[in-house]
């Protein structure tokens, strides 16, 4: 495949740490050409040292000899304290950084200094702590703020999540865990793989085998919309179970619950089941890198296959059948078809009064000569 670079770098945030003694790093999520996906930390010290060897390296995109030359971008000194405040209100200036740095020319955004210095170390995989010292906290950027580096309303806590049952990862960049283990979630994404952290682990996860602490978690899900939602099937799937549904690329079809773990109701035509939401996109979105990322990764498994899931609330999820599902959308297209009859049978209606009146015949001599006054009698003698 060739040498390694990096194709996209996106700031999620800092986290707060405690040893060996109080200080911040930047959580990355670096994408590389092989598809992979990695979560790096480092602290702005080391980024700023970095920053200074990338422009000892390139004098002239530095600016070093003609300010009017410079292309790598600007980066401030860290202050002589950072405290968090420092910390968070920095992350526009570095987002924005991360992303000019990676569409500068090749040589400077594909050479060894900046591949090596966005590698996966092993204080990645295994930070130094101390079990005695509270864990990390971590603060994540909204998601608005990603696309307008400049609009940073502030951090959001990471939300603790417990697995209901164990989980065997099946590749890399997945993550295995036991029942009960407490999860902090990165990342939720609607395909229905959450990226989380446990300890010094982290990776991948199935949104199927988490559970929120407070209750079952109807409340982050959409209510079902029968009317539906256009999308185009990007990769086929071949339905496993008697519910799914077997499509194949290009089929255009109506979504009508988006479920968390990743396994959407559609409907094509009056059928409906469930289909994995990482195979399709919005009708008339153009097509992007991140599908053909997702088709790497599997389909996450659904909730309703999890065997010996034990979980800690008495109350469980409220499911919706699939019956309930097939009569409520059939009752939706009735309803269509009905409202698009009655517009077809006033329409005619509607064009006969707004015609034309028809001009009447013009009256015989006779009937003038007995009926109209002595003036129009004289027009025709």
């Amino acid at each position: 495949m060739g040498d390694a670079f990096i194709r996209h770098i996106e700031l999620l945030g800092y986290e707060k740490r405690f040893f060996p003694s109080q200080h911040y790093v930047y959580m990355f999520l670096v994408k590389w050409n092989d598809l992979t996906e990695k979560v790096i930390y480092r602290r702005f010290t080391e980024i700023y040292e970095f920053h200074k060897t990338l422009k000892e390296m390139f004098p002239i995109e530095s600016g070093d000899i003609n300010i009017e030359n410079r292309i790598i971008p600007h980066l401030p000194a860290p202050k002589w304290f950072d405290g968090q405040r420092s910390t968070e209100n920095r992350q526009g200036t570095l987002a924005e950084y991360c992303y000019m740095l990676v569409n500068l020319p090749h040589k400077i955004s594909r050479c060894l200094h900046v591949v090596n210095f966005f590698k996966v170390r092993h204080d990645d995989m295994n930070p130094v702590t101390d079990s005695l010292i509270k864990k990390p906290e971590v603060f994540l950027l909204p998601k608005d703020s990603k696309k307008n580096p400049t609009d940073i309303t502030g951090p959001i806590v990471l939300q603790t999540y417990r697995a209901v049952a164990d989980y065997e990862k099946r590749s890399t960049s997945e993550m295995a865990l036991q029942a009960g283990d407490m999860v902090d979630v990165v990342e939720k994404s609607e395909n229905g793989w959450w990226f989380c952290q446990l300890k010094n682990k982290r990776g991948w996860v199935p949104a199927a085998y988490l559970e929120p602490m407070d209750g079952p978690d109807e409340s982050e899900e959409q209510e079902p919309n029968y009317a539906g939602e256009s999308y185009v099937v990007q990769k086929s799937y071949t339905a496993m179970e008697e519910d799914e549904l077997t499509l194949k690329e290009g089929d255009t079809i109506q979504v009508i619950h988006k479920l968390l773990d990743g396994w959407w109701v559609i409907r094509k035509e009056e059928t409906t089941g469930y289909y994995p939401s990482m195979y399709l996109q919005k009708a008339g979105e153009v097509n992007t890198s991140m599908k053909s990322e997702l088709w790497n990764r599997s389909a996450p498994p659904r909730r309703s296959t999890i065997r010996n899931a034990k979980s800690i609330h008495k109350q469980g999820r409220k499911q919706i059948s699939q019956e309930t599902y097939r009569r409520n959308s059939k009752k939706y297209i009735q309803s269509q078809k009905k409202a698009n009859a009655i517009i077809e049978k006033n329409e005619p209606q509607e064009n006969r009064a707004m015609a034309q009146p028809a001009v009447p015949p013009r009256p015989s001599k006779d009937v003038i000569l007995n009926r109209c006054t002595e003036s129009t009698r004289r027009r025709i003698l």
